[in-house]
């Protein structure tokens, strides 16, 4: 029986993907082991949005070789269709599969063997245009369910179209029925993944159903207690989204809400689908209907043509949104984006300034809402995260929390109120159904 480990760079759409492919390994007879056990075959699934794709690539190789150094290395993923031939010139690569050639590499490489040279399967972006169900499991205590791919937008500093193509879903039946699967296994949470899941609903280039479809469905699926929704763009966020969810049974008061810059200029200079203003108009509909609700914030620092003024701007714009934390992402070079060849170069290290003082931003967000949210009860869901007799979990509007370990109490969702915030920024618990107290 051969052994495959696995590898995933990048998004919660790498890991529901590079879990389904495990499965498969499985269902033919091949042992998954961990990525630091003696393997046979390594499977490394890549990402091209994160910095230095390519260094992090040839790292990752260079450590399965150091483990197994017979083993066949296959990669796989973004970096993997926007580069194959760079990746297939990684000393210790055998083989580069596409985005239209990824989920069929157990065929397509035949049993792993060596060749003289690594074998490059990735045909043009317009190829991948089926959707292939994927979702994580028995990785975390969350599971990770793909509905849509691909994206129809054209920002400019991004290559996601180019690595994944053109938007394309599940049917919300099909996902109703993965959904009713991972119920089956006990799972108690399922975070909804894809590309630009806003967009739900385009099969075979035809538009047949909507998110809200999906997200009114889903709510009546038994046997799983929380749905989460990863990131959806601020134009496709509709006030039926959120008050449905303000509303629903399943769906919890968390939302991820890509912004990129607080400046109309830049978001215009980006293609972004929409001004600061939308963003106030959201950020105001959520808190209305759910004032405890999580708000997160992807932001880019650094965009050719962002000036100091530029900057401040979106610093601003930050600090006085009623927002809970952020995602911050130093720009960065992509080969064959519009961004590329724009006038107005940020040097690195005002880029990496710029993003030092938005992460610091993003602390004292998350302690305000963190605070603001102390002595109330929540339901944490614990997952098997221990760390010096301390066990981790999120409650439904995502905030962390610890209590002293119990084994009972992993996987279970625990009424409770939270009470302080300890030194490492997490929030201490009182459990209300059961008398331990977290010290």
């Amino acid at each position: 029986m051969k052994k495959v480990a696995f590898y995933t760079l990048g998004c919660k759409l790498n890991f529901s993907e590079t879990s389904s492919i495990g499965r498969m390994f499985e269902q033919k007879g091949y042992q998954k082991v961990d990525f630091s056990n003696a393997a046979d075959i390594y499977i490394i699934n890549t990402c091209s949005v994160t910095e230095n794709a390519d260094k992090k690539c040839k790292k990752v190789v260079r450590e399965a070789l150091k483990i197994s150094p017979e083993a066949y290395v296959a990669i796989i993923g973004c970096y993997a269709q926007l580069k194959p031939k760079e990746i297939s010139e990684i000393p210790g690569v055998d083989a580069v599969l596409g985005a239209a050639e990824k989920f069929q590499l157990i065929d397509l490489l035949d049993g792993f063997m060596k060749k003289e040279k690594p074998q490059v399967f990735a045909s043009e972006i317009a190829e991948a245009n089926t959707f292939n169900h994927a979702h994580s499991i028995h990785d975390r205590t969350r599971t990770f369910l793909k509905v849509q791919d691909g994206c129809d937008y054209s920002c400019t500093f991004c290559t996601i179209p180019l690595a994944r193509g053109n938007s394309r879903s599940d049917s919300v039946e099909n996902v109703m029925n993965g959904a009713r699967e991972i119920a089956q296994t006990d799972v108690k949470e399922i975070v909804l993944t894809g590309v630009n899941i806003g967009d739900f609903g385009i099969q075979h280039g035809d538009r047949t159903e909507r998110f809200t479809d999906l997200v009114k469905a889903l709510d009546g699926v038994e046997g799983i207690e929380r749905f989460r929704i990863s990131s959806i763009e601020p134009n496709l966020l509709k006030d039926e989204i959120i008050e449905y969810v303000s509303k629903s049974k399943r769906f919890v008061p968390h939302f991820h809400v890509p912004l990129q810059s607080g400046s109309n200029k830049i978001l215009k200079q980006m293609r972004r689908r929409y001004q600061r203003e939308l963003y106030v108009d959201r950020v105001s509909k959520i808190k209305s209907l759910m004032p405890h609700c999580c708000i997160g914030v992807d932001v880019i620092v650094g965009f050719p043509g962002e000036t100091d003024e530029d900057f401040l701007e979106t610093y601003n714009f930050l600090n006085e949104l009623d927002v809970s934390y952020l995602h911050v992402f130093t720009y960065s070079e992509r080969a064959n984006t519009k961004a590329i060849d724009m006038p107005g170069v940020v040097p690195h290290k005002v880029r990496n300034e710029r993003s030092k003082m938005l992460r610091n931003l993003s602390e004292k967000k998350r302690r305000k809402f963190y605070e603001e949210n102390l002595g109330t009860t929540k339901t944490v869901l614990f997952e098997d995260d221990v760390e010096e007799g301390m066990m981790h979990g999120f409650t439904e509007n995502y905030i962390r929390v610890t209590a002293k370990y119990d084994p009972l109490l992993i996987n279970e969702l625990k009424s409770v109120s939270l009470k302080k915030i300890n030194a490492k920024g997490t929030v201490e618990v009182e459990e209300i159904e059961a008398a331990f107290v977290a010290h």
